[in-house]
């Protein structure tokens, strides 16, 4: 009281500013501007509040507050206290005036209150001490504990994993099983938390397992690029917790001994055949961990949800994330790149960069300095890919070969280039890659006569000599002159000499 006659007073009397009044008495000029605010609108003047006594001002300034004089102060209920620090920009400090209009006589000063709220906060859980705000942080973790899965064709036992997400302010929990702790499942699984909870938080808080870190870093951790993309197309930022401090995530240890305890502990008797089985029940139970009211505070996880985390979450992209795998590649020469099995074309004038391929389950993306350059539909088959656009224009008409028509070409110059051509396109684990050393050796018929050219082949044939630049080597030493008209023959070129030896004496 004796403040909120000072404040009439400052005003109304020494005609002080709403900022110096808050200087001076160290109150928000909030407080200050609506108790002056409310003598203006009873037209008080400070004449007239000299002749009231603190009842009687207090009725009028608070006409619906406690206006009783005790000697016993009105203890606020820390229970709510608590609840109302979860709500985003609410401090003590506020807390404090609008407890102190509800009980101008009877409140307890301000750094009193503040010292009975750290009392009352220190008796309570450990995990109570951390204040997190409305929709800010979703820790994720894994459990400790797998569940065995018993694969009904076979007969092997199989462990799930026990991924689990916890909301900051209200503890609202998550958990479902998968088989691994993968990339894949860890981003699939966050994906369903954000579903479950029908938002998007400002924060996801994971451990320094590497489906989620690349490289671990006190200060600077390197997260993996698809984890990176899910928190992109989501808007929210991933901060991984310090390694070796599970302060950090203090949320997520709790969480996964709650649903260890509450959970996994009553389905321990239990045999599960398959992945579905498991998770349904783990729904089931998780509901009732949601509901189940707290110890030592007011309400339950699913109420807290509602009413504070709830209405501060982001809402949920149009689509869902789509798991994509980044793996960063070099362009071949043939400005080809590989992933897995088949090769995809680029943009010729890419030759020798580093690109990153986005491999998604139907569709593979190619990014050149974060910008897309090509795409592909993904095959899950050995070959190659090639679009017409990305070649040279004087690789161009060689897109238009095949192995059959190379084959008729060889034909016709003679028996010896077809069974070259053949052994090339047979070693070859794509034949494409085949296409050009092929197309070398027919271009040599304008060179040389068909005649010379098969009895060259005839010659790289029967010593193994797959290499073009050994045929043209033939041509250029005149050694196919030197071929006998006997096939049979072959076999004495050279001729043989005691001082000579060959490839049996190389076993």
């Amino acid at each position: 009281m004796r403040k909120l006659r000072e404040i009439l007073r400052l005003r109304l009397s020494a005609q002080l500013s709403m900022r110096q009044i808050r200087d001076s008495l160290r109150l928000s000029p909030g407080a200050v501007q609506k108790i002056t605010s409310k003598a203006h609108e009873l037209e008080l003047d400070w004449e007239a509040i000299e002749q009231l006594d603190d009842r009687q001002l207090a009725n009028a300034i608070y006409p619906e507050s406690d206006t009783r004089t005790s000697g016993s102060l009105q203890l606020p209920d820390w229970k709510d206290v608590y609840k109302e620090l979860h709500f985003k920009h609410v401090t003590k400090h506020l807390l404090w005036e609008e407890y102190a209009q509800q009980y101008p006589n009877r409140s307890y000063s301000y750094p009193q209150y503040c010292h009975l709220y750290s009392e009352w906060l220190k008796k309570q859980k450990r995990s109570m001490r951390q204040t997190h705000k409305a929709g800010d942080k979703l820790f994720v973790d894994y459990a400790g504990q797998t569940v065995p899965i018993v694969q009904g064709d076979t007969g092997e036992v199989r462990f799930a994993q026990v991924f689990v997400a916890v909301l900051g302010a209200s503890n609202y929990t998550f958990a479902e099983a998968t088989w691994t702790q993968g990339l894949p499942d860890w981003l699939a699984s966050h994906v369903r938390a954000f579903a479950f909870i029908g938002g998007v938080p400002k924060l996801v808080v994971p451990d320094n397992l590497k489906s989620g870190v690349t490289k671990a870093c006190h200060y600077d951790p390197d997260l993996n690029p698809s984890y990176e993309q899910l928190g992109v197309h989501y808007g929210t930022a991933i901060m991984p917790a310090r390694p070796r401090k599970p302060q950090d995530k203090a949320k997520a240890e709790v969480g996964v001994q709650i649903i260890e305890r509450w959970i996994l502990a009553r389905l321990r008797h239990h045999t599960f055949f398959s992945l579905a089985e498991l998770n349904q029940c783990i729904a089931a139970l998780l509901a009732d961990v949601n509901k189940k009211p707290f110890k030592q505070l007011k309400d339950s996880r699913q109420e807290w949800f509602q009413s504070i985390d709830k209405p501060a979450l982001s809402p949920l992209p149009k689509h869902i994330y789509e798991y994509t795998y980044i793996k960063k590649v070099k362009v071949n020469v043939d400005y080809h790149v590989q992933y897995e099995k088949h090769l995809y074309s680029v943009p010729h004038q890419l030759v020798g960069e580093q690109l990153e391929i986005h491999a998604k389950d139907k569709l593979l993306e190619i990014f050149f300095h974060n910008k897309r350059v090509t795409s592909h539909v993904r095959k899950y088959c050995h070959g190659m890919t090639t679009v017409p656009a990305h070649m040279p224009q004087k690789h161009e008409k060689h897109h238009q070969w095949s192995a059959g028509r190379l084959m008729n070409w060889a034909k016709d110059l003679g028996d010896e280039v077809l069974i070259w051509v053949k052994s090339i396109l047979a070693q070859k684990q794509h034949e494409q890659q085949a296409y050009r050393v092929c197309l070398g050796l027919l271009n040599l018929s304008r060179k040389y006569e068909p005649d010379r050219l098969n009895k060259a082949c005839a010659i790289a044939n029967h010593h193994q000599l797959y290499r073009l630049k050994q045929i043209k080597s033939i041509l250029q030493s005149n050694q196919d002159q030197l071929l006998p008209e006997s096939k049979a023959q072959l076999s004495l070129l050279p001729q043989s000499h005691e001082n000579i030896r060959g490839p049996k004496s190389f076993h």
